[in-house]
């Protein structure tokens, strides 16, 4: 089968490799779409970072090469014989975490923590091909209502929900959003999933905002023309928002946040980090708010997405690209690297 493997910093290669064997215990999906995620980017440009170099991943026995990809979504072609529940045939997407079962974290139910976690296509083979085999807990069905292309899109999608759950925010309260890339889309989808119509999106990139307009976002303002404390303190009355989110990942969004956000609110850092930043603590202790992290989801998140996907309320126009599996590279990596191209699935199957 056809593949993409990860040998090292932009090293990135689509070969053919041997189709996984199922094993009693596992389900073996046939591939139908697969996401760039802004992780794959990073491991790209800078990594390896999570994909193990060295020694094996001690829940998944597997370091580089491997094959990418955790964003995917496909149809069941074999069923171990110890699977019960899963049937040949049935459109799936995926949620690609393993954890030990074992730490504080997976024992409280937020495995999303778990101090071993690893991810299918990071620590262990991944979608990025046209097969591969996954735990059985892994496999959520999609109703008939999801495509696979909304399938492919559950993953990045619970991100921003399980966020967006974690900010405490609900029907009635506002928020703000910086950063319009597919996070900040998701994002803004789930606040509206919510039950939340007061949402400004904050986003320098003229494309970012012309996508995110599209899909029904409004007000998106552009911080270099339109102060968004200012803004935001005028659309509340004063007050701030009840929740900001960072998904932009710079110092510029951090700050402004911290300035937006209500007394006793939260901040959630959503975004990848790549270096430390300096913030204003003191912010915090005036108005007794607070900065968040939110990392992956829970299967309630999955369950979430999944259900208002077929309810019909996510929209891809205007900031999804689908590319073939042999330009992963130039017309993947390269282009959302570049900005080019806001969120791109590769259509893997033949």
């Amino acid at each position: 089968m056809r593949a993409v493997v990860y040998r090292g910093r932009e090293n990135v290669v689509v070969e053919d490799v041997e189709d996984p064997s199922c094993g009693r215990d596992q389900v073996k999906v046939k591939v139908a779409h697969n996401g760039i995620c802004g992780t794959d980017l990073h491991e790209y440009y800078a990594g390896p970072i999570f994909i193990p170099a060295g020694e094996p991943h001690p829940l998944t026995g597997k370091a580089m090469p491997l094959i990418m990809g955790h964003e995917f979504a496909g149809t069941v072609v074999e069923v171990g014989t110890d699977v019960t529940g899963i049937e040949t045939g049935a459109n799936v997407t995926i949620e690609p975490v393993y954890r030990c079962d074992k730490c504080a974290s997976c024992r409280d139910g937020r495995y999303n923590t778990c101090q071993q976690i690893a991810f299918h296509g990071l620590m262990a083979d991944g979608g990025m091909a046209e097969y591969t085999v996954v735990q059985p807990r892994m496999v959520y069905q999609l109703p008939d209502s999801v495509s696979l292309e909304l399938g492919a899109l559950v993953e990045p999608m619970s991100v921003a929900y399980h966020a967006a759950r974690l900010s405490g925010v609900g029907a009635g309260d506002s928020s703000v959003v910086f950063g319009a890339g597919p996070i900040g889309i998701g994002i803004w989808f789930a606040l509206r999933g919510m039950g939340l119509e007061e949402i400004t999106v904050v986003e320098p990139s003229e494309p970012r905002r012309t996508a995110i307009a599209g899909v029904g976002a409004d007000p998106v303002i552009d911080p270099t023309t339109t102060d968004p404390v200012k803004h935001i303190r005028q659309r509340t009355h004063g007050r701030g928002a009840d929740a900001a989110f960072d998904a932009a990942g710079v110092l510029a969004s951090v700050g402004t946040a911290l300035e937006s956000v209500a007394a006793r609110r939260k901040v959630m850092a959503v975004a990848i980090y790549e270096r430390p930043m300096e913030v204003e603590l003191l912010k915090l202790v005036l108005s007794e708010s607070a900065v968040q992290g939110s990392l992956c989801y829970t299967g309630e998140d999955y369950s979430a997405v999944i259900e208002l996907m077929a309810a019909g309320h996510y929209n891809t126009q205007g900031w999804l690209t689908h590319i073939p599996l042999d330009q992963v590279v130039d017309e993947g990596f390269v282009a959302l690297h570049e900005g080019r191209k806001m969120k791109v699935l590769l259509d893997v199957a033949p």
